[in-house]
């Protein structure tokens, strides 16, 4: 019997994928019907468990790496035993416990972040990543423009309450030191005292009204300021843990391609951003997340917040192999914790 797309899976074939999954976040090999039919919580044979196989590979929740191997789950198949499948327990509590005690509201709010951080990797034993704090009040003191090599720009900003950002943008044009000087005087006898998010629109606005006669210090202020001033440009975030990716089994590709999508910083910063505005503990798994580098990934999120607005995000990168049920867990407690640590430290 094949299974209709319409329709939810039969019991048996629930169980077997369910086994199959684990099986394979346990082992990270490709599993035998032989080996389904012998261990699985329903009594059928081998014959059945390759004919239910077959049925859930045609719907595309298994693959079969090579022809005489057993199956793998699909980023289908992976999504559906993550939404049907598992059940998420609350985080043990001596787990719970070293949260609290190494989230401590007394640290800066740049370390509590960095220890989120921290304790995200060493409990999942993937990559874990936290965004810094958004500061949507925070107001420009002075900033300066820095060549770098090829069409890159440093750029530096100092805020209003003494904090340094340092953010490094491409240009279309390769600006000379002089540009980039007048550039940055410019934007410090207009901006200094203006709130960040406001600086792209006005800036941006002012300068399109006389499209003609903008000169070229103000073609390279508009180009350089619009890409610093982005609001999805002003948050950064901290990682930890790449090392561990190095000991999750995966193909030596695989490996490679997690360090590439972890060094594409823009992407993982638009990634995040999306979550933000999402109820509790979301993930991406495989392509889900729109980026064909994150393709052989998991993403999974969760908001932090002070005094209940959302300011930050937190996760876990890892390979789409995972144990799915910890590692949500481990996400959400954190999440909790790290928005009661923040807000303590605001006391």
């Amino acid at each position: 019997m094949v299974i209709g797309l319409s329709d939810p899976l039969n019991e048996k074939a629930k169980i077997l994928l369910n086994s199959l999954v684990e099986k394979y976040i346990e082992g990270g090999q490709p599993v035998a019907s032989k080996i389904l039919a012998g261990s699985s919580e329903v009594q059928v044979s081998s014959a059945t468990v390759r004919n239910i196989m077959a049925d859930l590979e045609e719907l595309g929740y298994v693959s079969s790496p090579h022809a005489s191997a057993g199956k793998v789950p699909t980023s289908l198949g992976y999504r559906f035993f993550v939404d049907s499948l598992i059940n998420v327990n609350p985080l043990a509590e001596y787990d719970l416990a070293s949260l609290n005690r190494t989230l401590d509201p007394d640290l800066s709010s740049k370390e509590l972040v960095e220890s989120a951080s921290v304790m995200l990797s060493e409990f999942s034993r993937m990559a874990g990543l936290v965004t810094l704090p958004k500061k949507n009040q925070a107001t420009l003191r002075q900033v300066d423009f820095l060549s770098l090599e090829g069409n890159r720009v440093l750029i530096i900003l100092v805020l209003d309450d003494h904090e340094v950002q340092n953010r490094v943008i491409y240009t279309k044009e390769c600006y000379t030191e002089s540009q980039l000087r007048e550039a940055s005087n410019y934007m410090n006898s207009n901006f200094s005292g203006a709130p960040l998010s406001d600086i792209q629109g006005r800036l941006v606005g002012s300068m399109k009204i006389d499209r003609d006669n903008i000169s070229s210090l103000m073609q390279a202020t508009i180009e350089i300021a619009d890409k610093a001033f982005d609001p999805d440009f002003s948050n950064d975030y901290v990682i930890n843990g790449q090392e561990n990716l190095l000991t999750t089994n995966q193909a030596l590709e695989d490996v490679r391609l997690l360090f590439q999508a972890i060094s594409m910083k823009g992407d993982i910063l638009h990634l995040l951003d999306r979550c933000m505005n999402s109820d509790g503990v979301q993930l991406f798994i495989g392509n889900e997340s729109g980026y064909d580098v994150l393709g052989e990934c998991s993403v999974v999120t969760s908001p932090y917040r002070v005094d209940g607005d959302l300011v930050g995000v937190l996760g876990v990168i890892g390979p789409t192999r995972m144990q799915y049920d910890r590692v949500i867990s481990i996400v959400d407690a954190t999440s909790k914790i790290l928005s009661a640590a923040l807000e303590a430290h605001k006391k």
